[in-house]
C-alpha cells in the first residue's frame, strides 16, 4: 500500500505546483480592450464610387495590412484597391510583415453591375494585435455601402488624396484573454523549453480529468493480464509504450485538426466505432474472468516467435495499439491548452513547434498512467489464488468501462441497468449476502464491506430506473418525493437544442430583437468534458442565478455532421466543449469564449464581464 501511497502524493504534489503555475502564468500586467475597441471601423463614402474603410488604431495596437480582406457581393465590381502604406514589423507570429499604427485605411472603387441596386453590403475581415501579448482572432464585419455609380467606364478620380483621420479615443475595457488564446500566444514567443514546460504542466493540470481517467483502468488490466511474471521494469516499459503511443496519437492528431479543419476524435465518436471497441472491452473482461485465453493462433504464433522474443515479450505492439485507440475514442477531450495550440498551428502553419507542444501536453498527462503502470507492477502479487481475483476485479472495471462508452450512443436508463447488474452481481461474488464468519480475517471483512457498498449503490440504480431516474449521480431522486423531483428539474438550465445553423440564426435574431444576451454551449453525448460541465458548473446555483438574463443555446454536434462542421468553422473551434458569448446588442464576444471546462467562479466572472 506505501509503494501506491508515494506516486500518489508526488501527483497531488505535481497537481498544487500546476495551480501555482497557472496563478503566476495568468498574471498579466494590463489587460487588453475589447477588439472592437482596439480597431474602430468606420465607412467614408463619395459620390465618386471611392468607398474608404478606415480603423482608429489605439496605442500599442497594430492592424496586418495582409489581413484586411473584403468580399463583395453579387452585382457589385470592386475595379480598384488602394491599400495605405504602413511599417514594416518583424512579428514573431508570421515573420516580417506591414502593419498598421494609430490608423490604417483602404480605398475601394466599387460599382454596381448592370440591373442591381447602388447599395450593397461588404464583408470586412481584418486582424491585429496587442504590444502586450495578444493577438485577436481574425474578425468579420458586415458594412454598408450605397449611392454606387455604374462599374461601366468608372475609374479613379485623379484629384482624389489619400487623406488621413484622426484617431478618437475611446474607453479601455478590462477584458481578459481567453486561455486557449493564452496558450495560442504562448506559442509564438521565443522560449522554447517555456513553452514546452508550460505545456507539460498543464497536461499534468489535465491528468485528473475524464480526459485521462478512463485509461488507467485500461492501462491497469493490461499490466494485470501479464501474470504474476510482470516485474517493475517490464511494468514501466508496458505503460510507457502506451503512454508514448497515446502522446503521438494526440499529436497526429492535433496537427491534422489545426492544419485542416478536421477533429480526428470527433470522427471516430460514431456509434459503430463505439460499439466494436465496447465489444473489445467485453472480450477483454471475459479473459479477466478466466472463461478463454487470448492468444494468436499457433501456426501464427510460431511465425512470430522471433520477432516476439526481440520486442521482450512480444505484447508492445499490442499495447501501443490499445494506446492509440484510447486516445482516439476513450478519451476525446478538448482543453484551453489544446485549443491554443490547435489555433497556433492553424494560422501559423507551422505543424512542427505546435506539434511539439501537443507531444509536452500529452506526455504531461501520461505521467499518472507511467506511476500507475510502475506501481502496478510493484503491487501486484507474485503468484496464488489473490493473482486470479485481481484480474477479476479489472475484468468488472473492463465491463464497467464499455458500458461508460456505450453510454455515449444509448439512453441514461439504460446504462444505469447495466451499472445496476454489473454491481449486484460483484457485491454477491465479494460476500455481501454471506454472513461473515466470527473470526474472519481483516481482509475478508475490508472485503465484504465493499460488497455492502456496491450492492447498495447498484440497488439505488435498480429503484431509480424502475421509478423514472435518470442520473447516476442521484439516482433515487424520482423517488425520494414530487416535490424534490420537480425541484430537481426546475433547478436545470433552460437550453434551447438546435444542431444546423438555420435554427441558430433565427434563434440569434430573437435575442438580438429583444436586447437579450445569449450563450451558445457546443455539446456532444461522446464528449465527456461536456458532460461533466452539465453536472459541475451549470448545476450551479451562482452560476443558474448569473444566467437568468441570457438566451441559452446548446449546439448539439453529436452527429459529427456536415452541419457541426459548419458550426465548428464558424466559430474557429475545433470540438467540444466550447462556451461562446454574445452581448446585448447580438455582437459574439471572441475574446471571451472559454474551451473545455471552466469551474464555477470563473465561470460566473466570465458571465459578469459580458454583462458589462
Amino acid at each position: 500500500m506505501r509503494g501506491l501511497l508515494r506516486p500518489l502524493l508526488l501527483l497531488v504534489s505535481l497537481l498544487f505546483a500546476v495551480t501555482a503555475h497557472a496563478s503566476l502564468f495568468g498574471a498579466a500586467s494590463g489587460q487588453p480592450m475589447h477588439v472592437d475597441e482596439a480597431f474602430q471601423l468606420r465607412v467614408e463614402a463619395t459620390d465618386t464610387g471611392v468607398t474608404r474603410l478606415v480603423w482608429s488604431v489605439e496605442p500599442d495596437y497594430y492592424l496586418y495590412r495582409e489581413r484586411i480582406q473584403i468580399e463583395v457581393p453579387d452585382g457589385v465590381e470592386l475595379i480598384e484597391r488602394r491599400d495605405a502604406s504602413g511599417d514594416m514589423k518583424d512579428d514573431p507570429l508570421f515573420g516580417t510583415v506591414e502593419v498598421y499604427h494609430n490608423e490604417a485605411s483602404v480605398a475601394l472603387l466599387l460599382g454596381h453591375t448592370a440591373g442591381a441596386s447602388g447599395s450593397a453590403e461588404l464583408a470586412v475581415t481584418y486582424q491585429g494585435c496587442w504590444d502586450g501579448g495578444v493577438c485577436y482572432p481574425p474578425v468579420t464585419k458586415t458594412v454598408s455601402v450605397s449611392h454606387l455609380p455604374a462599374a461601366a467606364g468608372l475609374s479613379w478620380p485623379e484629384d482624389l488624396a489619400e487623406g488621413a483621420t484622426e484617431n478618437s479615443d475611446a474607453p479601455a475595457s478590462a477584458v481578459p484573454l481567453s486561455e486557449q488564446d493564452q496558450f495560442a500566444q504562448l506559442l509564438s514567443g521565443d522560449d522554447w523549453l517555456l513553452m514546452m514546460g508550460a505545456f507539460f504542466l498543464a497536461g499534468l493540470a489535465l491528468s485528473l480529468t475524464p480526459c485521462v481517467l478512463p485509461m488507467i483502468p485500461i492501462l491497469s488490466s493490461i499490466i494485470a493480464g501479464q501474470g504474476h511474471h510482470i516485474s517493475t521494469i517490464r511494468a514501466f516499459m508496458l505503460s510507457l509504450v502506451y503512454v508514448l503511443a497515446m502522446a503521438l496519437t494526440y499529436t497526429v492528431a492535433g496537427v491534422a485538426a489545426g492544419l485542416f479543419g478536421e477533429n480526428l476524435q470527433a470522427a471516430f465518436q460514431n456509434p459503430w466505432i463505439i460499439g466494436s471497441f465496447s465489444i473489445v472491452f467485453v472480450l477483454l473482461a471475459c479473459s479477466m474472468f478466466g472463461f478463454y485465453e487470448l492468444q494468436l493462433p499457433s501456426a501464427l504464433q510460431s511465425r512470430l516467435s522471433n520477432v516476439s522474443h526481440r520486442q521482450k515479450g512480444g505484447t508492445l505492439t499490442g499495447v501501443a495499439v490499445m494506446g492509440l485507440l484510447s486516445a482516439l475514442i476513450v478519451g476525446p477531450c478538448m482543453a484551453a491548452p489544446l485549443a491554443g495550440a490547435l489555433i497556433y498551428i492553424g494560422q501559423s502553419g507551422d505543424p512542427v513547434l505546435g506539434g511539439s507542444a501537443l507531444f509536452s501536453l500529452s506526455m504531461g498527462m501520461g505521467v499518472p498512467l507511467l506511476l500507475v503502470g510502475a506501481s502496478a507492477g510493484k503491487l501486484l502479487p507474485r503468484a496464488g489464488a489473490w493473482m486470479e481475483g485481481v484480474k477479476a476485479g479489472f475484468g468488472v472495471v473492463l465491463l464497467l468501462m464499455a458500458v461508460w462508452m456505450l453510454d455515449r450512443i444509448m439512453a441514461t436508463e439504460i446504462t444505469m441497468l447495466l451499472i445496476s447488474l454489473i454491481l449486484l452481481i460483484s457485491a454477491v461474488y465479494l460476500g455481501a449476502l454471506d454472513r461473515l464468519q466470527e473470526h474472519a480475517r481483516g481482509w475478508h471483512r475490508f472485503w465484504k464491506g465493499v460488497g455492502v457498498i456496491l450492492l447498495v449503490y447498484g440497488a439505488a440504480l435498480m429503484i431509480g430506473v424502475l421509478s423514472g431516474g435518470n442520473s447516476l449521480l442521484y439516482p433515487l431522486q424520482g423517488v425520494v418525493g414530487g416535490v424534490s423531483a420537480q425541484s430537481a428539474q426546475a433547478t436545470k438550465l433552460p437550453f434551447e437544442v438546435v444542431s444546423r445553423e438555420a435554427d441558430l440564426d433565427r434563434l440569434l435574431a430573437e435575442a438580438k430583437q429583444t436586447g437579450q444576451p445569449v450563450m451558445l454551449d457546443f455539446y456532444a453525448d461522446w464528449c465527456v468534458a461536456c458532460i461533466e460541465l452539465d453536472y459541475v458548473t451549470f448545476s450551479d446555483a451562482g452560476v443558474q442565478q448569473a444566467l437568468a438574463p441570457f438566451k441559452l443555446i446548446k449546439l448539439d454536434v453529436t452527429a459529427n455532421d456536415a452541419d457541426a462542421k459548419s458550426l465548428y468553422r464558424r466559430f474557429s473551434i475545433i470540438g467540444p466543449p466550447a462556451i461562446i458569448f454574445y452581448d446585448a446588442s447580438g455582437q459574439v464576444r471572441p475574446e471571451l469564449t472559454f474551451i473545455g471546462v471552466i469551474d464555477p467562479e470563473d465561470f460566473i466572472a466570465q458571465v459578469g464581464r459580458v454583462q458589462h
